[in-house]
């Protein structure tokens, strides 16, 4: 079976690693241009594992240009695997292998389609999420799903510890669906419509934090946001801080002050007023310690 492989992150990496490692490297891989690793946080550079591979490397920013197709036309693939790569890709692209075009996305579809999905998944207090497996079609994340694990998302889940879950599950299931296009039994299953969400893509500015919002809100975000992502950040001045860990403070309406307000030092760190009369302890931070006292602003000049 002919396996040509997109991607271009973290996960794109663990996925060929689990394929490499059982034997069934691609035998073509599509990726992006050193020069263009900024369009991703969580980009990663593949291309030492193709060499020790033996697998044939094609750098490309646009799956659906002209060159592009045409190598992928030339190499003839059975079945294209796309994991990790956000744009899209065109009837032209899908229609080149004889099987199809199989995808990953980080959520229990059809629920939370789209961008910013793990984020998103935190944002919206989901209970249960899934790391799923399927065709791509003519819509957005609405193919046919060939393999979906669901899990439950912990109290305290963090980018990094969903991502992790989701990558574990895709490095076993990768190679699970392999087992299925070999024995030629990949059909899938048909998505539901009628429980569709989508999700809006997310850029690093949408990680400002809103001190009028409520403290459980933003640690909420702070949680969300962080690595493998830019993070959630606010100003002092014109110094920002990009807070990457942070608890609600137990005593409600203990300390009074100014909305964004540094109310007290503390061991860890230091405690913020927010909009709803409670505090956040900030115990993990990039950036100078604010002033005691001092307003956190979103960067405006006079806030």
């Amino acid at each position: 079976m002919r396996v040509a492989f997109v991607g271009t992150v973290e996960g794109s990496r663990i996925a060929l690693e689990a394929l490499v490692s059982v034997g069934r490297p691609p035998g073509l891989l599509l990726t992006l241009p050193g020069a263009k690793a900024g369009r991703h946080s969580d980009h990663a550079d593949l291309m030492p594992i193709a060499r020790r591979a033996g697998i044939d490397v094609v750098e490309t920013s646009d799956v659906n240009d002209e060159a592009t197709l045409a190598t992928l036309r030339q190499f003839a693939p059975d079945v294209i695997l796309v994991i990790g790569w956000s744009q899209i890709c065109g009837p032209q692209f899908r229609s080149i292998p004889a099987r199809g075009c199989l995808g990953f996305h980080p959520a229990a579809l059809p629920r939370l389609r789209g961008r910013g999905v793990i984020p998103w998944t935190i944002l919206c207090n989901e209970k249960v999420t899934g790391s799923t497996l399927f065709w791509l079609d003519d819509g957005m994340d609405s193919g046919d799903i060939l393999l979906q694990r669901l899990f439950d998302v912990a109290a305290d889940e963090t980018a990094r510890t969903l991502y992790d879950k989701h990558t574990r599950n895709l490095s076993e299931m990768i190679v699970e669906a392999t087992d299925f296009l070999e024995k030629g039994s990949a059909k899938g299953i048909q998505q539901d419509e009628q429980g569709a969400s989508y999700c809006a893509r997310r850029r690093a500015e949408d990680g400002l934090i809103d001190w009028r919002s409520s403290a459980v809100d933003i640690e909420r975000l702070i949680r969300a946001v962080g690595d493998p992502y830019p993070g959630a950040f606010t100003f002092f001045g014109d110094r920002k801080i990009v807070v990457t860990r942070a608890t609600v403070h137990p005593n409600a309406g203990k300390y009074i002050g100014l909305t964004g307000q540094v109310q007290v030092y503390t061991k860890a760190g230091f405690l913020v007023l927010c909009g709803d009369g409670n505090c956040l302890e900030v115990i993990d931070w990039q950036g100078d310690r604010p002033a005691l006292h001092g307003k956190l602003t979103d960067g405006r000049p006079g806030l």
